[in-house]
């Protein structure tokens, strides 16, 4: 991603594109719908809107989200699952409970013993 934006990562991640596919599903049921004058069909395709937010919502708490920002380059991948446990300012996270949210997600670190 060099060039015009430079040493920043965009934020595309599998929650991004997921979410913007079940999204665009949902726009082109209501959009086709309406054209055919389908009232069925525009609740389908606005259940299918809000299930895209729900459904990128769960994958960004499941680590398949990021926010955009400086980041190393090695973690630029949008395949790549965040290895970071809460995002600042992030609305997902806050939503989720914030740092309470994130700490159920934290990894757990091997504990160390004292040698006797």
């Amino acid at each position: 991603m060099s060039g015009m934006h430079g040493d920043y990562d965009l934020g595309h991640t599998v929650a991004g594109w997921t979410g913007c596919g079940v999204a665009l599903t949902g726009a082109a049921t209501i959009g086709v719908s309406v054209c055919a004058a389908w009232l069925p069909g525009v609740w389908l395709g606005a259940g299918t809107l809000a299930a895209a937010g729900l459904i990128t919502w769960a994958l960004h708490l499941m680590g398949w989200g990021k926010p955009s920002g400086p980041r190393p380059a090695d973690q630029w991948d949008w395949r790549l699952r965040d290895p970071m446990t809460a995002h600042a300012d992030c609305l997902a996270c806050r939503l989720a409970g914030g740092p309470v949210g994130a700490a159920r997600r934290r990894v757990p670190q091997p504990v160390t013993m004292p040698i006797r």
